[in-house]
């Protein structure tokens, strides 16, 4: 991938530009909205990777905990655990994904598969390998997706891989139009017929 320059665009001494809201209509938009002053060319001063790595951070799991928060409005009989984690990529700082929740579902012929679900603002091809994401689009975009999870139990500690006995490559779903997402995260989340009826009926 290409090497990335990082600029800060605010002069010093600059007013401070009012905040805005974000994250408004997050998932009915799937916009991870980005302050226009961050990271334009004409400002002298150079932003390290930590330093847009951090600030990705903060809209990624803002993003996360928005989604999270619509998820659990949807019906009072489909909860999801709040889990919120973000990484972004080492390469490209500005890019990366947030994990939002996590469960276990019955999913097509599979029983009791755990699950995560993440967002993320680029769109990459998931693969079966062990690099998962491959032609990854450096521009902002969009990408929901939810993968199968295992407890790996080999080396010091256990730990959470991506199931890839599920479909071969582990991939429950991947969409970049957010109402998708939402509906097969809450069809998920929906343990009775009753309740996927429900689901379904979302224009």
């Amino acid at each position: 991938m290409t090497k990335f320059t990082y600029y800060a665009a605010k002069a010093a001494g600059q007013a401070p530009v009012p905040e805005k809201a974000v994250h408004t209509n997050f998932l009915r938009t799937g916009r991870i909205a980005r302050k226009d002053e961050d990271w334009v060319e004409e400002e002298r001063r150079f932003l390290t990777y930590e330093e847009v790595a951090e600030r990705t951070g903060i809209r990624l799991e803002t993003a996360g905990k928005k989604t999270h928060q619509r998820l659990n409005k949807f019906h009072t009989d489909i909860k999801f655990p709040k889990m919120i984690f973000h990484k972004t990529l080492a390469a490209a700082p500005h890019l990366g994904y947030v994990h939002v929740t996590a469960s276990k579902a019955d999913f097509a012929e599979y029983k009791d598969v755990n699950w995560g679900f993440y967002i993320a603002n680029f769109t990459a091809e998931i693969t079966a390998d062990e690099h998962f994401f491959n032609d990854i689009d450096p521009n902002y975009s969009r990408m929901y997706f939810a993968v199968a999870m295992k407890k790996e139990e080999t080396g010091e500690k256990p730990r959470q891989v991506i199931n890839r006995e599920v479909r071969e490559n582990g991939v429950l779903f991947r969409t970049a139009d957010p109402k998708t997402a939402l509906k097969n995260v809450l069809l998920l989340g929906a343990k009775t017929a009753e309740l996927r009826k429900i689901v379904e009926a979302i224009g």
